[in-house]
């Protein structure tokens, strides 16, 4: 499994503690911290590019 992937996974366990936390803007912050870490996860993913050999 590629960075990307564990970097959403884990955004999306933030995400889901921040959903049922109580209501205020700590628990709005810490939602918002998960899903900016499923999409950029998400998107590393998806672009994820190999990088060629370096010639000597």
């Amino acid at each position: 499994m590629s960075t990307g992937l564990w970097v959403a996974l884990i955004g999306a366990v933030v995400a889901l503690i921040g959903w049922n936390m109580m209501p205020g803007a700590l628990a709005s912050g810490i939602f918002g911290f998960g899903l900016a870490h499923i999409v950029l996860g998400v998107l590393d993913a998806a672009l994820q590019r190999r990088s060629l050999p370096q010639k000597t």
